[in-house]
């Protein structure tokens, strides 16, 4: 029997025995197999399981998501971060939609020229949906492939990359191809885990390099090229008479896109309370007026993305005046924040 069939073979029968029983595994649907795939990005799947389910809930086809409020989609995508996956997810909704009559390409060729689909998710799509040999590579297969393998290209290489993706079409089982790169990526995921990966069960072991050369902990090999940029944040937080405050969308590229937040003042370092009130973004909203400040939290909150880490106070700025383009306090549930914002929320009215 040819070797990549049986590496390929193997990994199947496991998987048939013990796949994990997710509501996008029973279906081919391609809207459904997309939604999950984007969801799962950057996404635990414990976490992501109720995402979908929620998504699945309110927008049940491509029609209805297409025709949804981008605010709809960002709320509903409130807590899983990098939300430029919702944005994406819509637009290509209203192009599928408006453009394709509601049909997904079949190809992978043309999945990969959507808005926010790259190689992963195109060829998981043309594989597990339409059948198409197109091999999908991820953090779990690149940890499989480099331990069994030995392959130590760092994997957020260009060489890595190819070299990598190379390999996987090459194992790639043609007959069943959706099958293969489900039972590669779980396989990755519950048995050649990041740590403590379950080598003694593992079908593989007894022609697994990393296992047999002992070099788990240092496979796969990644290049440390993330520069962290740090932000200091201060975010002015408005209750006037009646229970009113203010919020703001944020506009242009950068983190959190069309999301809300507070009044906010970036500056280079740790502000005191008399550079907040003498700043002008402040003065543009309290002049003339009555107010107290007071710093929510006893130290800065340090909020960590990917490539930035933001030091980030809460002023409370509580006055008795009337202020300008203000909604209600009980209805900032309507609006899609990030993370750092909502959890403030949360522990504001805890308090209060």
């Amino acid at each position: 029997m040819d070797q990549n069939l049986s590496f390929s073979n193997i990994l199947i029968l496991w998987y048939l025995k013990n796949k994990r029983d997710l509501p996008w595994r029973k279906t081919k649907s391609p809207y459904y197999i997309w939604l999950s795939e984007i969801i799962l990005q950057q996404t635990k799947i414990s976490q992501g399981t109720i995402y979908y389910l929620n998504f699945f809930e309110n927008f049940p086809n491509i029609e209805s998501l297409a025709s949804a409020h981008e605010d709809e989609v960002l709320k509903l995508w409130q807590g899983l971060g990098y939300y430029s996956r919702a944005r994406n997810l819509h637009k290509t909704a209203i192009h599928i939609n408006l453009n394709l009559n509601g049909k997904f390409p079949e190809v992978y060729e043309e999945l990969i020229k959507l808005k926010g689909i790259g190689d992963y998710t195109a060829s998981a799509i043309a594989s597990i949906c339409f059948n198409q040999p197109n091999a999908t590579v991820d953090g779990n297969v690149y940890r499989l492939f480099s331990r069994y393998f030995g392959i130590a290209t760092p994997i957020n290489t260009t060489k890595g990359i190819k070299e990598f993706k190379n390999l996987a079409q090459l194992l790639l089982n043609i007959e069943d191809p959706g099958t293969h790169n489900q039972a590669m990526m779980e396989f990755g995921a519950l048995v050649c885990s990041p740590k403590n990966p379950d080598c003694t069960y593992c079908p593989l072991n007894t022609s697994c390099y990393a296992l047999q050369n002992d070099k788990i902990k240092e496979l796969p090999v990644k290049e440390n090229k993330i520069k962290i940029k740090i932000r200091y944040f201060n975010y002015l937080v408005f209750k006037s008479k009646n229970t009113h405050t203010i919020v703001q969308q944020r506009k242009g590229k950068g983190i959190w896109e069309n999301l809300f937040e507070f009044p906010l003042i970036e500056s280079d370092n740790e502000l005191k309370v008399h550079e907040i009130l003498t700043n002008g973004s402040f003065q543009l909203i309290m002049k003339d007026k009555s107010y107290h400040v007071t710093k929510f939290n006893s130290k800065q909150i340090v909020h960590k993305l990917s490539h930035q880490h933001l030091f980030t106070n809460f002023w409370l700025i509580t006055t008795k005046n009337t202020l300008k383009n203000t909604i209600l306090w009980d209805n900032l549930s309507n609006f899609a924040f990030p993370t750092l914002i909502q959890n403030f929320i949360d522990n504001y009215e805890k308090r209060d």
